[in-house]
């Protein structure tokens, strides 16, 4: 009909409902995994392991970085007080950020791993800048306490930390990845 204006907006949404559904869901299971935890060094009790940090893996994989850190980011808000938060937001942007930028260009297991590998060893400069900083400022621990933890404890725990995280992020990604991925994006027989 003449005179009849068209509708010429295009959906602009970067992710569907189901990613967005889906991504609330993993940031759920995040939080969820918050609750399991267990030391994994001898005698450093307060450092404790949990696999919160694979969800938004799961998502940064899935959904491109953004998607990952959107999950990272919501659960370190859901989940902790302002110092943990901080620090969880900052070690898992390190550790969710680059992989997922490296897994969007080599969507390969080779890439998987090669992602997960630079995640792992940033997520854990993360978690010693952040430790420098947040822990003398806001928890009151000496800078040169702080210091003397880095190589003995630090390093290893959040090396630990990131492996456990990078092996469930395998395991679970790949189980589940047919069923978060439109079927139009599948990409048969890769990570």
């Amino acid at each position: 009909m003449a005179g009849t204006p068209t509708n010429t907006t295009a959906n602009t949404n970067k992710w569907s409902t189901r990613q967005l559904v889906t991504m609330a869901l993993m940031t759920a299971i995040g939080v969820l995994l918050s609750f399991i935890e267990f030391p994994l060094l001898p005698g450093v009790t307060w450092l404790k392991f949990d696999a919160s940090n694979m969800p938004a893996m799961v998502a940064g994989f899935a959904y491109g970085p953004g998607g990952g850190v959107l999950t990272a980011i919501l659960h370190g808000l859901l989940m902790a007080d302002f110092s943990g938060a901080v620090m969880n937001i900052i070690v898992v942007l390190f550790y969710v950020l680059p992989a997922a930028l490296i897994y969007k260009r080599m969507h390969t297991f080779a890439g998987a791993i090669i992602a997960l590998v630079v995640g792992t060893l940033l997520a854990v400069v993360g978690a010693v800048l952040g430790n420098l900083v947040i822990t003398p400022a806001w928890l009151g621990v000496p800078l040169d306490a702080v210091i003397a933890m880095i190589v003995p404890i630090l390093i290893p725990f959040n090396l630990l930390k990131g492996a456990l995280n990078s092996v469930l992020t395998l395991i679970i990604y790949k189980s589940i990845s047919n069923l978060i991925t439109p079927k139009k994006d599948q990409k048969k027989g890769r990570a």
